[in-house]
């Protein structure tokens, strides 16, 4: 029997720039197959299609941008502030690098159009909030104040990708990091 050559997650790590830089719609087999040098033929030997495919790119995604991070995060030990320190710092640098924050923002206006997609965010979305509660929840007792401060923290790293405005001489990252360190108070 025959095997395939190019393993299966070099073809989702191949789709991930070109979903970032097109959308779902620019993804295409024969595309993909040219820019890794190989026939279509071997990614039916991984994908029984391209639908199949695209669960297992947003599988990718949500791997890169939510389990990993929190894994990272959880390996070591300490305090809630310092873990919220290094995830914004994660998370910014992931929203900064340009193929991070396209993916992002192809994914959100993808989910607009599709409702498994949609469904598939709002988990992801859902796990964010979650793991920033159970943070804010180590250095507030108030509920309702953990949660105004999960959501202002994640609203700050989905909402910044939309805003084209300077910083009156600071960096988006130390207006971003002022932000965070008013909610750490």
């Amino acid at each position: 029997m025959a095997t395939a050559k190019t393993p299966a997650e070099a073809w989702v790590d191949a789709a991930l720039p070109v979903l970032a830089a097109g959308g779902p719609d620019a993804v295409r087999v024969e595309q993909l197959a040219n820019g890794l040098g190989v026939t279509k033929g071997g990614f039916y030997w991984h994908f029984p299609d391209r639908a199949a495919f695209l669960q297992r790119v947003l599988d990718r995604w949500e791997q890169l941008a939510v389990e990993n991070v929190i894994e990272q995060l959880e390996s070591h030990p300490g305090a809630a502030r310092d873990k919220l320190r290094e995830l914004f710092d994660i998370a910014f640098a992931f929203a900064v690098a340009d193929e991070g924050q396209r993916a992002e923002l192809a994914i959100r206006d993808w989910a607009r159009r599709d409702p498994a997609v949609e469904a598939r965010l709002r988990g992801v979305d859902e796990r964010r909030m979650a793991y920033l509660r159970d943070l804010f929840a180590q250095i507030c007792d108030d509920p309702l104040d953990t949660e105004a401060r999960a959501l202002t923290a994640y609203s700050l790293f989905v909402g910044q990708h939309f805003l084209a405005t300077g910083h009156d001489g600071h960096t988006r990252h130390e207006v971003l990091r002022a932000a965070l360190e008013g909610l750490l108070r």
